[in-house]
């Protein structure tokens, strides 16, 4: 682990943030990464104590960097690299309870909607 600075891009990718580089890179410049409250593009350079949002799928991460890998590492190691913020893990596991109660909740269909039922839904669709 290092200290020093690095693209913000690369540290997702070896913080394990996304899987592959190129998708940190276009999760940055599509806006989903903000560093400091301020959007960033991919090149920018990150140090340790960079407080970072990051918003993948539906769930949002707040969290302080605190050191640099240069290499992608173990998951246990890249996890010491950053510190999340209380208050977003609290909010993130609120989320998922919520999504949770809502999808037992939801009705199940007994079948697949048939030829005309799915042209009915595309009109609605389309209506809205």
């Amino acid at each position: 682990m290092n200290s020093e600075g690095g693209r913000i891009d690369k540290w997702l990718w070896t913080s394990r943030f996304f899987k592959t580089r190129p998708l940190a890179s276009d999760a940055v410049n599509g806006g989903k990464v903000h560093l400091n409250g301020q959007r960033v593009k991919a090149g920018r350079l990150v140090k340790t104590g960079d407080v970072l949002s990051i918003q993948k799928n539906y769930d949002l991460y707040e969290v302080t960097i605190k050191a640099i890998n240069k290499t992608r590492r173990p998951a246990k190691e890249a996890g010491l690299t950053y510190e999340e913020s209380e208050q977003s893990q609290l909010k993130r596991k609120q989320e998922q309870e919520i999504k949770k109660l809502a999808s037992a909740t939801r009705p199940v269909p007994k079948r697949k909607p048939g030829k005309r039922e799915r042209e009915q839904l595309r009109d609605f669709k389309k209506q809205l």
